[in-house]
């Protein structure tokens, strides 16, 4: 399945939307949470052609979503530099995913900080070898490529990293393409569980650190840390570079650890 055939459905109207073949998004039993993302960021896009650039979001995984959808969308607040709006996604009646949206003009700045370089700099994707090729779920075989980012393999430290890049991403803007890409990796906290099991994403909050974010030959250096694991839940942080090792998204997220 396309990414035209992901994002075409969405028309500026919202309402009741279906999706073919959706079964190459899947993760489990629903879409897989960055297609459900885009989902909703198409939906509030395409309904307001007039916002700001994407400054940052919060995005809560109710429940499993499906092929046949309801999409509704509304402006919270227009301000004269910052829109807020939410979308959110509803099967059978009940809501399965609801997005809050952050647009903001750009402004005279009275502080300018660079996010700090990344650590353990891995080398170029270009040097990287590829990993998880035929493997994994159905989202990621279909739509991704991945490459090894990190020296480490099973248990240790609960951080997980990789090169990752959309095998397919034309006609994609850079902001839909890094919400895609943003979650497709597993929670560092798979390297501390003590069992294989179910995981599962709740939530996610991200800043973008830049509007139109670019890199080299489509690839980002992706990586998950668990921050802290206990109860059968992980707070990870997310994070972005691209290719030159620049930092383009910053984010959180909360996982639920099934035994």
């Amino acid at each position: 399945m396309s990414i035209a055939s992901l994002t075409d459905p969405i028309t500026a109207e919202g309402g009741n939307t279906r999706f073919e073949n959706l079964e190459h998004w899947l993760q489990g039993r629903t879409m897989y949470g960055g297609a459900s993302a885009l989902v909703a960021y198409t939906a509030a896009i395409k309904a307001f052609t007039d916002l700001p650039p994407l400054r940052a979001a919060q995005v809560a995984f109710v429940a499993p979503t499906g092929p046949e959808v309801e999409l509704k969308r509304e402006i919270v607040r227009q301000g004269r530099n910052v829109a807020q709006v939410r979308s959110e996604i509803w099967c059978e009646g009940k809501c399965t995913l609801t997005a809050f949206w952050l647009f903001g003009t750009e402004r005279e700045p009275n502080a300018v900080h660079e996010a700090a370089p990344v650590d353990n700099w891995p080398g170029p994707p270009e040097e990287a070898p590829y990993t998880m090729t035929d493997k994994g779920p159905a989202f990621i075989r279909h739509n991704f490529e991945l490459k090894r980012a990190q020296e480490q393999r099973g248990p240790g430290d609960p951080v997980v990293r990789r090169w990752a890049r959309l095998a397919d991403r034309e006609g994609l803007d850079p902001v839909s393409e890094l919400i895609l890409l943003g979650d497709v990796l597993p929670p560092g906290a798979m390297r501390a569980m003590q069992r294989q099991g179910p995981i599962s994403s709740i939530n996610w909050s991200f800043n973008l650190l830049e509007t139109a974010p670019s890199t080299r030959d489509g690839w980002w250096l992706s990586e998950n840390a668990s921050q802290h694991a206990a109860g059968g839940y992980s707070s990870e942080r997310l994070r972005l570079w691209n290719a030159d090792g620049k930092q383009v998204l910053d984010g959180m997220q909360s996982v639920a650890i099934f035994g």
